[in-house]
């Protein structure tokens, strides 16, 4: 058990220190924790999901609370079953984008709302830890099943706004964006790559951040007269993007162009993942949106997005936030989106994203340090200058250029993103700064 409690999701690999007794405790400490009534649970095609999923629902049971089996899905799919079936709250048995011998669960209240490491995760840790279970109902809780599919294709549906026919390539990984591009069937005409469930991921790692998984999409793509590439990860809630020429869109760039899409029917508020460049938020605002700068993490976007009633989300690692999906992600409306936007604008995707590239990014670098507080601590003296921001590490701000630096949850590595407006001084500041950094 040590190690699969984590900051956003419980994670482990299957029959080490993640077991069928340990998802049976875990069942029993998410009652025992939340104190619900009833759950929805959904898993992934991982060969050991339904073996975990019937073990939890062991564990749930015997504290009295009903379950809700809406099957194999993706993890919007999950968050959609939640929301519309008003339940307490539920579980996505999944360990996304890991190989096969993993698996864990994502965790929500009720309305979708997460569960991270900071708002109950560690509870529940520590309970099962300690054995310290709610004693067992005197009336076991049942189990009913609810095929939430068909009411979440038609949910995504309604975004779906298009001007001319849209061809797509799309490489489903073997996993669930199988499930969640059903939404986009007899709306968008797909070329299907991997597309046959299989959770040993016999053709690549589900991972589109990963750009060797991307070669095969590229490839297709380039061979053939689409208008974009799509790459789902495994258990579909992020999707990576690529142009009509076969080249990868960054990820904030499609946050940007989302956002461009939302804005045409109605204005509201917009967040962007801190790392993203500088001209998402202009865009957003050359738009009539009001641009709100986020937190990393899932956890944290949700919660800004319900503080502020954002209308959308976009972060860095392809994750697409909507409200109208309980404010939580959902790959085939982002797909749809993007897809609406080409259409509007009858242009490529390239040239779409071209007027966007405005800044040259360092991209994320990870250094190893002894002391990652004390190494935010020496930046903060040293460009004590510049417009500084603590939402989430330390970002200062200049006019021609700005960074992030943040420390990782897990290991002793700060991560350094920055931007500038030309590529000599985007050299030089990240230099400067990688020197002190590993300085420390």
């Amino acid at each position: 058990m040590a190690g699969i409690f984590k900051a956003y999701d419980i994670r482990g690999i299957y029959g080490e220190n993640l077991t069928e007794d340990v998802a049976k405790d875990i069942g029993r400490a998410f009652v025992t924790f939340l104190k619900c009534r009833n759950v929805v649970i959904g898993y992934d095609m991982r060969p050991h999901s339904k073996g975990l999923f019937d073990a939890l629902c062991n564990g749930i049971t015997m504290q009295g609370a009903d379950i809700v089996d809406i099957g194999m899905c993706s993890t919007p799919m999950s968050y959609y079953g939640n929301g519309s079936l008003g339940a307490d709250a539920s579980i996505m048995i999944t360990a996304s984008h890991n190989p096969g011998e993993w698996n864990g669960f994502k965790l929500c209240r009720e309305k979708a709302i997460p569960i991270s490491g900071a708002t109950g995760i560690m509870d529940i840790e520590r309970i099962v830890a300690t054995k310290a279970f709610a004693p067992i109902a005197s009336k076991a809780g049942t189990v009913s099943k609810k095929d939430v599919i068909p009411g979440y294709i038609d949910h995504v549906r309604q975004v779906a706004d298009l001007k001319r026919p849209v061809r797509i390539a799309v490489d489903f990984a073997n996993a669930m964006g199988i499930l969640e591009a059903r939404c986009l069937d007899g709306v968008i005409e797909m070329t299907r790559l991997f597309d046959t469930l299989d959770g040993t991921f016999p053709n690549h790692e589900a991972n589109p951040l990963q750009l060797d998984t991307l070669e095969k999409l590229q490839e297709t793509v380039r061979r053939g007269k689409y208008d974009f590439g799509v790459a789902f990860d495994g258990d579909a809630d992020r999707a990576g993007f690529i142009d009509e020429k076969g080249d990868v869109v960054p990820m904030d760039m499609i946050t940007a162009l989302i956002a461009t899409s939302l804005l045409e029917k109605q204005k509201g508020v917009i967040f962007y993942d801190l790392r993203s460049s500088w001209s998402v938020k202009e865009v957003i605002e050359e738009n009539g949106g009001t641009p709100m700068m986020s937190r990393v993490g899932h956890a944290f976007i949700k919660q800004q997005m319900r503080d502020h009633n954002g209308l959308f989300a976009g972060e860095l690692s392809g994750h697409y936030y909507f409200r109208d999906n309980y404010f939580t992600e959902s790959s085939a409306m982002a797909v749809l989106y993007v897809a609406n936007v080409v259409t509007h604008k009858n242009l490529p995707l390239s040239e779409l994203v071209k007027p966007i590239h405005r800044y040259v990014a360092s991209g994320e670098i990870n250094s190893e340090v002894h002391n990652p507080s004390a190494v935010l601590d020496v930046i903060r003296k040293r460009y004590a200058d510049g417009k500084l921001i603590e939402l989430d590490g330390v970002s200062v701000e200049y006019k021609d250029w700005w960074f992030n630096i943040r420390c990782s949850n897990t290991e002793p590595l700060v991560r350094l993103n920055l931007e500038a407006r030309d590529k000599p001084l985007m050299e030089g500041k990240r230099d400067e700064l990688l020197k002190l950094i590993r300085a420390n």
